[in-house]
């Protein structure tokens, strides 16, 4: 089946990583579906960006924090193309630089239930659409880790590496529980990647700051990392599962 085909839905498409897969993935050929918590205006635009180039896309609310919005998001894609043949679950927070003695259980709360049950439960979403168990075609997964996940960003955010590293053991795990399934599930490690959330996460400039500590003194760029996830979901990887892939510069 050529990738014109296929669909491709990531979460937290509208901006940074997220925006990156989805162009790159139109441009592959996909049928790309572009999820987006608040920002409409960016995930429309990004919609028009695709379709200008000749690609087919759509754009899909929902907070993966909420169960009911994962429901209704895949939901949304079903009606849309009918099938679901690679899944990215890239959408994530940071939050404020602080230490462990300084966070507050909801902080706490809320790190966890986006960034490691969200991302559970939009797997297991797609592997009810994908895995030959449930009548699927097979079909893979690309979950977007990071460096912090091996470096444990002490003194920044160490609830959101202790999150990242859940995303690793996930990973793996569900990597081993559908290889027989066609699903292939690998994980990305990003850096330092020059986006935005940086900024959301209120250390706008934190990329000048650290990159003349990085191996290749600089920071990498979200296509970079995309080029990375798109190999993953490719036929190209066909023997690869349970991979977790560095795109970190090194760090």
């Amino acid at each position: 089946m050529s990738e014109a085909q296929k669909v491709l839905l990531v979460t937290g498409g509208s901006r940074g990583i997220g925006a990156a897969v989805c162009r790159l993935g139109a441009k592959a050929g996909y049928r790309v579906a572009v999820n987006y918590a608040s920002n409409k205006a960016a995930a429309d635009a990004l919609v028009g960006e695709i379709k200008a180039a000749g690609g087919d896309a759509f754009a899909v609310k929902g907070d993966v924090g909420s169960e009911a919005d994962i429901l209704s998001m895949f939901e949304a894609v079903d009606r849309t193309y009918g099938r679901l043949d690679v899944f990215v679950n890239n959408a994530g927070i940071v939050d404020a630089k602080a230490r462990v003695e300084e966070m507050s259980a909801a902080r706490l709360e809320r790190m966890m239930r986006i960034n490691v049950v969200g991302s559970i439960l939009c797997a297991r979403e797609a592997v009810k659409r994908m895995s030959t168990r449930h009548g699927g075609k097979g079909g893979a997964i690309v979950n977007i880790s990071s460096a912090a996940a091996v470096l444990g960003a002490p003194d920044n955010y160490v609830d959101y590496a202790a999150s990242k590293g859940a995303i690793d053991t996930f990973t793996i795990g569900l990597a081993r529980e559908v290889a027989l399934e066609g699903i292939r599930v690998n994980a990305v490690r990003p850096g330092i990647i020059d986006t935005d959330i940086h900024a959301s996460g209120g250390q706008p400039d934190r990329v000048a700051l650290i990159q003349d500590t990085l191996p290749m003194k600089r920071a990498g760029t979200a296509d970079e990392v995309a080029g990375a996830v798109l190999y993953l979901l490719s036929d190209a990887a066909s023997y690869t599962t349970g991979a977790i892939l560095n795109v970190s510069g090194g760090r």
